[in-house]
């Protein structure tokens, strides 16, 4: 690469093969403003570490993303007013800090960074940031100095390691009661908000050391004054005991939630079996949510419509699956026992597809599908595959297809292609667990699930009962392999709709 007109520190480091670039101060502030910011250090691909700061920079250059090796990027102490969407290509990237700078929006792109553990975005001029669900690995986050008048989007089942939240100095007005879903949450700091209640969830967190108050102007003066008094651990078994939860109406002891007179919630038991997770889908279709519905009655008539149900799905919120698949299985037809959503090499996952009479590899499977799509092609005359066939680009070149395991270790489900015979449901069909697959979050995953809830209680699928609950849903957890869980469905905040009978 040409350096002879660049900074002479960038020219040190391309040639002393570094790893790590600090720019700083007065002296890169003087180059910046005399010649514009040298460009040529997005040629040092070999980058782990970048520290540009107290600087006059404004404008992260949107070559940025060049620098795919980059583990930890600082930026603080800046007048940086812009962050450039090629910053979602740093997929190796762990910590990211652009504090005391004037931010006031940030690029979708910030919360798709798969390594990310550390986010500081404090002292800027921030309002929202996008939702961190797929920020898997986020650990810190600190948004505090900014305006927000909105808890951020980080409260969600996935974010398994979120342990330390400061959001203390914005105008934040409450604090969501989903904060209970954050199991790893150790350090809460909400001080110089304008919260006035707190809600009895917090307390539900039960991993958590740390709870900053003060500087609310709390409608509770009894806790206000444990908050100047007290420490956490007092005003943590006061918040439990004191302060409502935001839905008091939940039977704790077997009901999560109540979508309608035609649902009735179940939290998970001991019995309800626990989906396993691999690390060998982690690269091929990571996510995947679950649920069970019981007391299903099908007429002849009320099947063809539950069938046509999942095709309609299929080709409008799963984006013609190319965002989500759905599968359903007779859970009769499963043995007891726990599921394991993993990825097999193609040639050895075997399964008998839907409607097929034989055992198939994926590899002859998905051999024969591109034969008969070719062949059907050929015969309609038509340019484009249809029906099943076109979703097989979904997986081609693949080194490793995903599958779901019943506890016999058999093949159960092949997504986005199809799902077992073995386990296929009919007419006489009373309980069905039903998966939801995606490549691209589990937040697709869990609107598939309340979309298709939302249409099943909207139509007489379950038998008639004494306490006007036709349909029973059950929780199921999503656990990695050390049971560390990832994911449950449902939770607190799904299946609230409004249903129109």
């Amino acid at each position: 690469m040409a350096l002879d007109n660049s900074w002479h520190v960038i020219k040190t480091a391309a040639a002393e093969n570094k790893h790590e670039l600090v720019l700083s101060g007065s002296e890169i502030s003087e180059f910046i403003q005399k010649r514009g910011f040298d460009k040529s250090l997005f040629d040092l691909r070999h980058l782990n570490f970048l520290e540009i700061t107290h600087t006059c920079l404004q404008e992260v250059p949107e070559e940025i993303g060049k620098l795919q090796n980059l583990t930890n990027l600082v930026l603080h102490s800046n007048e940086i007013n812009k962050i450039p969407s090629t910053i979602g290509q740093l997929e190796k990237l762990k910590v990211f800090d652009c504090s005391l700078n004037i931010l006031s929006s940030i690029p979708k792109e910030i919360g798709k960074l798969p390594q990310l553990t550390t986010l500081n975005l404090s002292l800027n001029r921030l309002t929202v940031i996008p939702t961190q669900i797929e920020n898997v690995k986020l650990s810190i986050l600190n948004l505090s100095n900014n305006k927000f008048e909105v808890f951020p989007d980080v409260c969600y089942a996935e974010l398994v390691h979120l342990s330390e939240i400061d959001i203390r100095g914005n105008c934040i007005k409450e604090i969501p009661s989903t904060i209970s879903q954050l199991l790893s949450l150790k350090v809460l700091n909400v001080a110089n908000n304008k919260i006035s209640v707190i809600p009895g969830e917090i307390a539900d967190c039960n991993k958590l050391k740390e709870l900053h108050l003060e500087g609310n102007k709390l409608a509770d003066k009894r806790l206000s004054k444990l908050v100047d008094q007290c420490r956490t651990k007092q005003i943590i078994e006061y918040i439990r005991a004191h302060c409502p939860k935001q839905d008091e109406s939940e039977d704790n002891t077997n009901a999560v939630d109540t979508l309608s007179n035609k649902l009735k919630v179940l939290k998970v038991t001991n019995d309800t079996p626990l989906i396993k997770i691999t690390k060998h889908v982690k690269n091929i279709r990571p996510y995947i949510a679950i649920s069970i519905i019981r007391n299903i009655k099908f007429t002849e008539d009320s099947f063809k419509k539950f069938i046509q149900l999942q095709t309609k799905l299929h080709d409008g919120v799963c984006e013609k699956r190319n965002a989500a698949t759905i599968a359903t299985h007779d859970l009769k037809l499963i043995p007891p026992g726990d599921l394991t959503y993993t990825a097999k090499p193609p040639n050895e996952l075997e399964i008998k597809p839907l409607k097929r009479n034989k055992v198939y590899t994926g590899t002859a499977l998905f051999q024969l599908l591109q034969t008969e799509a070719e062949n059907l092609r050929k015969e309609k005359k038509r340019n484009v595959y249809s029906g099943l066939h076109k979703y097989l680009y979904l997986l081609e070149g693949k080194p490793l297809f995903p599958c779901l395991l019943d506890s016999s270790e058999q093949v159960i489900s092949f997504p986005p292609i199809t799902n077992s015979d073995i386990t296929k449901i009919s007419i006489n069909t009373e309980a069905i667990l039903i998966e939801v697959t995606s490549n691209r979050s589990h937040q697709i995953c869990r609107d598939v699930l309340n979309e298709f809830l939302k249409e099943l209680v909207s139509t007489d699928f379950g038998y008639p009962s004494a306490d006007d609950h036709n349909l029973v849903l059950e929780q199921v957890k999503v656990v990695d392999m050390e049971g560390n869980m990832k994911f449950i469905y449902p939770s607190r905040t799904d299946s609230n709709f409004e249903i129109s009978w």
